[in-house]
C-alpha cells in the first residue's frame, strides 16, 4: 500500500480494563482495524470494491443457485468485495500453502441457504506474486437483488488494536465482576442523565464507559480479534471438516461505528458508512476460519 495515504488512530480506550479486571489478559487478542475509506485503489492494492489481483486466465467465480428476482440468467458472476494482502493486515493469517492474498466475493442476491434468503459469500486465497497477468475487467453481474451488495471502491489504512471477548461469553467469577461492574456503570449514567434533566443544564449528555461498547469489541471493518454476538447472543462455530473450534479471519461491516460505540471514532476523521455496504439488516458479516487447516470451509454469522 502507498506510504503517503493518511493513517487511521483508534483513540486510546476510556479506561484500561485489564487494570480493573486482570483475568482479561489471558483473553487479549490483537485484531487489525481496516479503516475502509474512498479512493481508487488498483490490482495490487489491499481494497473493499477495487479491482482484483485476478489472472486473466483464471475463470471468475459465479453463483449456480437460481434467483427469484433474475430468472433466465445462466450463472451469476460474483460481486468483488474485498481483497487483502497479508504485508498490509497483520492480523491476516497465512492461507493454505503459505497464500498470501485473500480475495473475498459475493452473490448480490439474497436467496441461499436452507430459507432461501440467505447470503453467499465465497473466499479465495492465493499467492500474489503468481498473478502474472492480471485481468483487466471483472465480469459485471448485469443484475442485482439489493444494491447494499454493491461496495464502494475505498483504500485501507489498517491499524493494529487489542480486543477483549463479547461480555456474554466471560464465564465464572470474571464474567460475573464484568457484568456487575457494566451493570453499575449504567446506572451511574442514567442518575446523571436524571441530575442534568432536573438541574436544566444545557451541554453534552452524561457518558461513562462501558465494557460492551467502549472496552471490548471494535466496530467496523477488520480481520482477527473478538465477534460480536449482538443479534443471536454468543454461539459456537466449529469447523466442518475437523470438529475444532474457529477463530474469527474478517468482519464485514455495514457502519463503521454506532451511535453507542463513538468512542471508536478514528482521531483523523470518519464517514460512518464509507463503503456503502449493507449486511443482513444494518448489521455484519462475521467470517471464521480454521485455525488448523486454513483449506478447511469458512464458518459465516450474520450479527
Amino acid at each position: 500500500m502507498s506510504d503517503h495515504r493518511p493513517g487511521r488512530t483508534t483513540p486510546p480506550r476510556p479506561l484500561d480494563v485489564e487494570s480493573l479486571f486482570p483475568a482479561l489478559a489471558a483473553h487479549r487478542r490483537t485484531a487489525t482495524r481496516l479503516h475502509p475509506r474512498p479512493g481508487t485503489p488498483g490490482p495490487h492494492d489491499s481494497h473493499v470494491g477495487g479491482p482484483m489481483l485476478w489472472p486473466a486466465d483464471e475463470p471468475w467465480p459465479v453463483c449456480t443457485t437460481p434467483h427469484r428476482r433474475a430468472p433466465g440468467p445462466g450463472p451469476l458472476p460474483l460481486v468483488a468485495l474485498a481483497q487483502l494482502h497479508a504485508r498490509d493486515v497483520p492480523d491476516l493469517p497465512a492461507g493454505p500453502d503459505g497464500c498470501d492474498l485473500l480475495q473475498v466475493f459475493w452473490c448480490p442476491f439474497d436467496a441461499h441457504g436452507p430459507t432461501g434468503y440467505g447470503m453467499y459469500t465465497h473466499l479465495r486465497w492465493r499467492r500474489a506474486a503468481e498473478v502474472r497477468a492480471p485481468a483487466a475487467e471483472p465480469p459485471a453481474p448485469g443484475t442485482v437483488g439489493f444494491d447494499g451488495y454493491l461496495p464502494e471502491p475505498c483504500v485501507l489504512h489498517p491499524e493494529r488494536i487489542t480486543e477483549y471477548p463479547y461480555i456474554e461469553l466471560l464465564t465464572g467469577e470474571l464474567g460475573a465482576a464484568v457484568e456487575e461492574w457494566e451493570d453499575a456503570q449504567e446506572e451511574a449514567a442514567y442518575e446523571a442523565e436524571e441530575a442534568a434533566a432536573e438541574s436544566a443544564e444545557d451541554g453534552d449528555e452524561p457518558w461513562l464507559p462501558t465494557y460492551q461498547c467502549d472496552l471490548s469489541v471494535a466496530p467496523g471493518w477488520k480481520v482477527g480479534g473478538h465477534a460480536a454476538w449482538n443479534l443471536t447472543g454468543p454461539g459456537t462455530m466449529d469447523c466442518e471438516a475437523c470438529g475444532c473450534p474457529t477463530e474469527l479471519l474478517l468482519t464485514v461491516a455495514t457502519t463503521e461505528w454506532q451511535s453507542d460505540r463513538t468512542s471508536w471514532i478514528p482521531l483523523e476523521d470518519g464517514p460512518m458508512s464509507p463503503t456503502g455496504v449493507v449486511v443482513g439488516n444494518h448489521g455484519k458479516l462475521n467470517v471464521f476460519a480454521c485455525p488448523r487447516d486454513p483449506s478447511h470451509p469458512h464458518g459465516f454469522s450474520v450479527q
